[in-house]
């Protein structure tokens, strides 16, 4: 062993395995993919509160998975350690929207694939994905839901009330009942046949009818 063998650097060694041509493309690529996956994102959301955050985190994600992937497919050792090192690590955010999963896994789809010199098949793959998601999701196949919470005074009164809800609705499931000292409250499902509600005025002044409300939902009942 030399003097020279001493002070050498393994670290200085491993800087020139990834080019700064690669990793400056596979970062600008992974940045304008990763701005598409946002853009797709946001015409598609139909959540009840929208974060800008999520979307910046598309990006951030994409950039990210790019940049470890190209880290390990440029040397085996390191692919083994980070392995290890990324096992450890959990997340407890809860994704309340089903749809914010498939954008998460695209966007780490996207950073392995062009780590992984794919280039085409990230940048076309994405577009396809873009479009169908743009497509069904932007696409209404039915009417919007409602639901009536609807307190009566008697049987008679909720007898009428329903009678007439049916004249002015396409739809109409009762998903809950409840009567407790001479008043019955109703909860059901509303598909209108048009945007006009005003039959919940004329509704609230029939006789025995105490409250009508109308509220827009988004969500799905079983059964």
């Amino acid at each position: 062993m030399t003097f020279k063998d001493i002070f050498k650097s393994s670290f200085l060694e491993n800087i020139a395995e990834v080019s700064v041509l690669d990793m400056a493309l596979t970062l600008a690529l992974a940045f304008g993919i990763g701005l598409f996956i946002f853009f797709v994102y946001k015409k598609t959301y139909r959540g009840v509160m929208y974060s800008a955050s999520f979307g910046v985190t598309l990006i951030a994600l994409t950039m990210i998975t790019s940049q470890v992937i190209l880290a390990v497919t440029s040397n085996v050792v390191l692919s083994l350690g980070m392995v290890g090192a990324l096992s450890i690590v959990r997340f407890r955010t809860a994704i309340k929207e089903p749809l914010d999963i498939a954008f998460l896994f695209w966007s780490i789809a996207v950073g392995i694939i062009l780590a992984a010199g794919m280039i085409p098949l990230a940048v076309v793959g994405s577009v396809i994905i873009g479009l169908i998601l743009l497509i069904f999701v932007n696409r209404k196949s039915h009417k919007n839901p409602f639901i009536l919470v609807l307190s009566c005074r008697d049987h008679e009164a909720e007898t009428a009330a329903m009678n007439y809800i049916g004249t002015q609705t396409e739809r109409c499931v009762v998903k809950s009942k409840s009567a407790q000292n001479g008043l019955v409250e109703v909860n059901m499902e509303l598909r209108l046949k048009d945007e006009n509600t005003d039959f919940i005025n004329a509704l609230s002044a029939m006789d025995g009818v105490c409250s009508a409300a109308l509220v827009s939902y988004n969500g799905d009942y079983m059964g």
